[in-house]
């Protein structure tokens, strides 16, 4: 990677325009208490888990408005206000009136809903389906990279026509990751409808899963979310097309490894050699699985508004101050749902009140400091994330402020701050020039910046910078880092298996205040070198995803 700045001149930039290098121990005490403050309130149990467009997400965002109103921050949502109302269809599949069942030979076995599979609840369901199956590997259709699974030689594209899909998370080891999670959004059911497929049934790797299919199949009571219909939609599509949302139903499922064998009996072929392939990221065989696979969907739609809040600081200099470094997080959580542990209530206590913290803090630190940064910061946080990314989506391609005038994004999504802070992992680090001011400015701050080190996890693709990514703005979030094998990777993944989209995400779990303060002084310093940074940020050259900048 070129450095287009040095870390001298990094250096230098700090100690021309106040920014705030490492904190004292006991500054950093008293500063992570004040952020943990912010997450009390917004995930005490009178906030209901802030589902989206729920009256308690609604009184979330005005506390954060109120903050933001507090620092002296100018509004920048819609019409003068700090909000950006976005409006969904709301689709509940109502499990007790579907049904599914695999057909072989004539013969029909029911299937359990729960416990072999979950019916998808984000696209729209068709009431009735009856399809043959066909196994297509991982099902990545990136034909830029020369590689194809809706295309191969042992099940050509034309073999698709009618049928549902059944694929496996992950790639091969040669394909980056992601590029490989990429494929897995809106390139995904464009190939599906191209191929004339008629669903899709995924199945995830118990290698690559957060935790375990009884929670998994909990979730399934959760409503999806879509957005409402566009009027400028062919206009963004044009513009963005990788933000363009395929109209039309689509069966889609996710089956329970544990059960998979029964989608690959009679075969030739047993779940357990594929997924030992898949484990080891080697290729896959396409093959026809000889069943079918009989379903009824029921589901009730209803419609719900929630906004996006969005505050800005006017940058310093005449004639950077057009552009905008964006700093956000998302609001809105799981809200009410299954019980767990006893408790029903999914506070999201790191996911993402912590975030929204961070930006509350750094938004106060930057409002405080008599220089100002040289371009102007939109401080903005999401709704909708939880159901797929979608208030940022919207955002991104509705944005508030003129859209080339959006410089970079920086995004916080369960930063993690549960034990020191020694290193990040940055999702779209190899991606862009921020890495540039990301390395130099954790340098200064003793922190590692370092790659994804499980991108079969698909984060790239799971939190909010991915919306910047497709519509062209240079985009990063950040998490703890670790070591593998070492105390702090082992804290990370029992926080995934016991706290992650559960009810334990509250706030009677640990958290390392005093990292959490490092973390958010790092990110204030990080923030207002890219606004000072004389260079615009764009992606590499080398980047897959600089095709989406030309028509920012």
């Amino acid at each position: 990677m070129n450095l287009h700045r040095s870390v001298s001149l990094v250096v230098a930039s700090f100690l021309a325009s106040g920014a705030s290098l490492a904190q004292t121990p006991n500054n950093d005490a008293v500063a992570g208490r004040a952020w943990w403050h912010h997450v009390q309130v917004l995930a005490d149990n009178s906030m209901q888990g802030r589902q989206t467009g729920s009256a308690e997400y609604l009184h979330a965002a005005a506390y954060v408005v109120d903050q933001f109103k507090s620092d002296g921050l100018e509004p920048a949502g819609k019409d003068g206000s700090f909000y950006q109302p976005v409006k969904f269809e709301v689709q509940r599949v109502l499990a007790e009136k579907s049904s599914i069942a695999l057909t072989v030979d004539g013969k029909t076995a029911p299937l359990v809903l729960g416990e072999d599979a979950i019916l998808g609840t984000r696209s729209p369901q068709p009431k009735t389906i009856n399809a043959p199956l066909v196994f297509i590997g991982y099902g990545l259709h990136l034909p830029e990279a020369k590689y194809d699974d809706f295309n191969s030689p042992e099940l050509p594209a034309s073999e698709l026509k009618g049928k549902i899909v059944v694929y496996i998370n992950g790639g091969p080891a040669d394909l980056p990751g992601p590029l490989k999670s990429y494929a897995r959004t809106a390139p995904f059911r464009k190939a599906l409808r191209d191929a004339g497929a008629v669903g899709a049934i995924s199945i995830p790797t118990p290698k690559s899963m957060d935790f375990g299919w009884a929670r998994v199949a909990s979730g399934a009571s959760q409503p999806g979310m879509r957005l409402a219909t566009d009027p400028n939609a062919k206009a963004l599509a044009t513009r963005h097309p990788a933000l363009e949302d395929i109209d039309g139903e689509l069966f889609a499922a996710t089956f329970n490894p544990t059960q998979a064998e029964k989608l690959f009996a009679g075969t030739g072929h047993t779940f357990a050699e594929v997924l030992a392939l898949a484990d080891a990221q080697k290729p896959l065989p396409r093959f026809a699985l000889g069943k079918s696979l009989t379903a009824t969907v029921t589901t009730e739609i209803t419609q719900v508004e929630s906004p996006n809040i969005v505050a800005k600081l006017k940058g310093s200099d005449p004639k950077l101050a057009a552009d905008y470094v964006l700093v956000s997080a998302h609001l809105d959580h799981l809200g009410v749902g299954a019980p767990i542990h006893g408790k029903t209530i999914y506070a999201g206590a790191m996911d993402d009140a912590s975030g929204v913290a961070t930006v509350l803090e750094v938004a106060r630190s930057m409002a405080a400091n008599p220089v100002r940064p040289k371009r102007s910061m939109l401080f903005v946080v999401f709704t909708a994330e939880e159901k797929g990314l979608l208030g940022s989506r919207y955002f991104a391609g509705h944005p508030t402020v003129p859209e080339k005038e959006i410089a970079a994004d920086l995004n916080l999504d369960m930063f993690m701050p549960i034990f020191p802070l020694k290193k990040l992992h940055v999702q779209g680090l190899e991606q862009s020039t921020l890495a540039d001011d990301a390395k130099a400015v954790g340098a200064i701050h003793g922190i590692e910046i370092a790659v994804d080190p499980e991108p079969d996890r698909n984060s790239f693709i799971r939190t909010d910078q991915y919306s910047f990514v497709q519509a062209g703005v240079p985009a990063l979030a950040f998490k703890f880092g670790w070591t593998m094998g070492s105390p702090e990777y082992k804290a990370w993944r029992a926080w995934l298996a016991q706290r992650y989209h559960s009810t334990d995400d509250d706030l009677t779990q640990p958290v390392d205040y005093a990292a959490a303060a490092q973390f958010n002084s790092f990110l204030a310093d990080l923030a207002r070198t890219v606004a000072n940074d004389p260079a615009t940020q764009h992606y590499l050259d080398s980047s897959f995803f600089k095709r989406f900048e030309a028509a920012k």
